[in-house]
């Protein structure tokens, strides 16, 4: 659905923003992979701002994950049930309905501990990649170089904005953190995963993009359902089924890991003092930490109902998630920055690719104001956990044996 949306923002030149990401990202990926490699550890991401910058700077990094989870579920639900609904004929009301009922799957899956394998992960981005490619090829016979133009309609500057909300399908670079001590030989293996990654992404999301610009033209701005558009131009009525089946799959696939990772975090952060105890409840290996995800579920409601009633757009909760995504891509590579040996290749990479989260960041407009409530949230809560004479007791906000750090290293493998 991002195509449509940023389509809206920049018009044809959105496939500007889509390059760039992938260009800046490659530092970004890179950052990580060497990070990983020079200092494995199973904590990842936490472990690093945890020692660059303090317990305090992790509990930010905490906050900014745990809580973009109730803007990000929403809007991931939305987009199957947006697809469901064209398959079927049905209207707004079959869409939130359809979308309801995937985000309580994502929750109530979470619930009585049921969690996506690692097979069953690589088996849905391999079905997803599959299907965005076979969307672009039996497309691509109607694209028209006409739909280019106007390339610009909102002026240049207008790519940025659009950069900021696609940051949404680039996140996930820092997962590889936590899996770096489980490679054989991570000197080789980290850089061709990070390489064979990069080009897979690449090459479906510019190809995607490209074909929706090339095909759909002026439509795909307002399009809610980009891909089955393209995949009607070859397979006609035969098209809709396909997406609404892959899209409820594919949708449910990452809601629930989401939710997983960051229900555990939850009560991590509980135990630590930063949030109310009572979410501190299944922090154990194979716990459910219920109550840490009914708040999430609640919240997660609520963000759903404001956004059913017109409150918030999609647009906003998927600008609000991406930009504390991206504070926290931006906080491990910042840690980056004061960890790795001055002066060298690596060192002047993560330099580089920090000062590339925060251009987008920047740009991220109104979005920017809910990671900065976060962090100035998470710092009022870990200064009352002190005036308490309470210090937190673990050395991250993502330790190295909790779900959001397998459950994250899970999310990193398929496109976003």
């Amino acid at each position: 659905m991002l195509p449509a949306i940023a389509a809206q923002v920049a018009g044809p030149a959105s496939i500007l923003a889509w390059a760039l990401l992938l260009v800046f990202c490659t530092p970004v990926a890179f950052s990580f992979a060497e990070m990983s490699r020079q200092q494995p550890d199973a904590g990842g991401i936490a472990t690093f701002v945890t020692r660059a910058f303090g317990q305090r700077a992790s509990v930010v990094a905490g906050y900014l994950f745990y809580f973009a989870i109730p803007f990000g579920a929403p809007a991931t639900a939305v987009i199957g049930g947006e697809y469901i609904a064209h398959a079927i004929g049905g209207g707004r009301e079959t869409v939130l309905i359809a979308a309801g009922l995937i985000l309580a799957a994502g929750f109530l899956s979470n619930a009585v501990g049921i969690r996506v394998s690692s097979k069953l992960q690589l088996l849905l981005m391999v079905l997803l990649v599959a299907l965005l490619a076979f969307a672009v090829a039996v497309a691509a016979p109607y694209a028209r170089a006409g739909n280019f133009v106007p390339f610009a309609p909102n002026g240049y500057w207008a790519v940025g904005g659009a950069a900021s909300l696609l940051f949404f399908c680039f996140a996930g670079w820092e997962a590889v953190t936590h899996l770096a001590g489980e490679f054989r030989n991570p000197e080789r293996d980290l850089k061709r995963a990070t390489w064979l990654t990069l080009m897979v992404v690449g090459v479906i999301y510019i190809g995607l993009v490209a074909a929706c610009v090339a095909v759909l033209g002026p439509g795909l701005a307002g399009s809610s359902v980009p891909v089955a558009e393209l995949l009607a131009k070859g397979l006609g009525p035969a098209a809709a089924p396909v997406t609404a089946v892959a899209a409820a799959v594919l949708t449910f696939g990452p809601l629930n890991t989401f939710v997983a990772g960051a229900s555990k975090l939850g009560a991590r952060l509980a135990s630590d003092g930063v949030l109310p105890r009572a979410l501190a409840r299944g922090t154990g290996p194979g716990e459910v930490p219920s109550v840490s995800l009914g708040v999430l579920g609640v919240m997660a409601s609520i963000s759903f109902v404001l956004a059913a009633t017109g409150v918030l757009s999609m647009e906003f909760q998927i600008g609000a998630a991406s930009a504390c995504f991206t504070a926290v891509t931006a906080f491990g590579l910042a840690a980056g920055v004061v960890l790795l040996r001055r002066r060298t290749p690596a060192w002047y990479g993560v330099i580089v690719a920090a000062a590339v989260m925060l251009v987008v960041l920047v740009f991220s407009g109104w979005a920017l104001l809910v990671p900065a409530g976060l962090g100035v949230a998470a710092l009022v809560a870990g200064r009352v956990r002190r005036v308490r004479g309470k210090p937190a007791t673990s050395q991250a906000s993502f330790p190295a044996n909790s779900q959001p750090s397998r459950e994250l290293a899970a999310r990193n493998g398929r496109p976003s």
